[in-house]
């Protein structure tokens, strides 16, 4: 029986309850590990190429 009422259920009986995809939390991880790779950066370029004094070779 169990078979049966399957086979002939609809297709939005099936599923169940279903949510829309929210992709507000992905976005928000994605903008947050931008912020912090660019912040990285940042803090490196001032450590490697302000830290040392001007050099002119020539």
């Amino acid at each position: 029986m169990g078979r049966n009422e399957a086979a002939h259920a609809s297709a939005s009986d099936v599923s169940g309850d279903t949510e829309e995809f929210d992709p507000i939390g992905t976005l928000t991880l994605i903008g947050i590990y931008f912020v912090i790779l660019v912040l990285s950066w940042v803090y490196i370029y001032y450590i490697e190429f302000l830290g040392r004094d001007l050099i002119v070779v020539g």
